[in-house]
C-alpha cells in the first residue's frame, strides 16, 4: 500500500515526466514546419490536439499539487498553534523531534 508520501513522490514524477513530454512535443512541432505532405500536417494536427489537452491536464495537476500543499501548510500552522509569520519561520528551521 503507498503511503501519502509515495502517492506525492509519484504525482511529482508524474507531473515532470508531462512537462518533458509536452516539451518534446513542441519541439518536433517546430522541426517538423517544413514538411508540408498531408501525411505530416495530418499528424502535426493530432499531436497540436494532444498537446493542448496535455498542458490543460499538467495545468490542473499542479493546481491540484499547489491547494495539496497550502492545506497541509494551513493544517501544520493549525497543529503547532502558529498564530504569526514569525511562528511558522521559526518553527520551520527548528531540528524536528522525531
Amino acid at each position: 500500500m503507498e503511503t501519502s508520501g509515495q502517492t506525492v513522490q509519484g504525482q511529482e514524477r508524474l507531473i515532470g515526466d508531462l512537462r518533458q513530454v509536452i516539451e518534446n512535443a513542441e519541439e518536433l512541432l517546430r522541426n517538423t514546419e517544413k514538411y508540408t505532405s498531408n501525411l505530416y500536417q495530418h499528424a502535426r494536427t493530432r499531436l497540436e490536439a494532444a498537446l493542448v489537452a496535455a498542458t490543460t491536464e499538467l495545468a490542473r495537476c499542479e493546481d491540484e499539487q499547489l491547494e495539496r500543499m497550502m492545506q497541509a501548510t494551513l493544517a501544520a500552522n493549525a497543529a503547532h498553534g502558529d498564530l504569526s509569520g514569525e511562528a511558522r519561520l521559526l518553527r520551520a528551521f527548528q531540528p524536528s523531534a522525531g
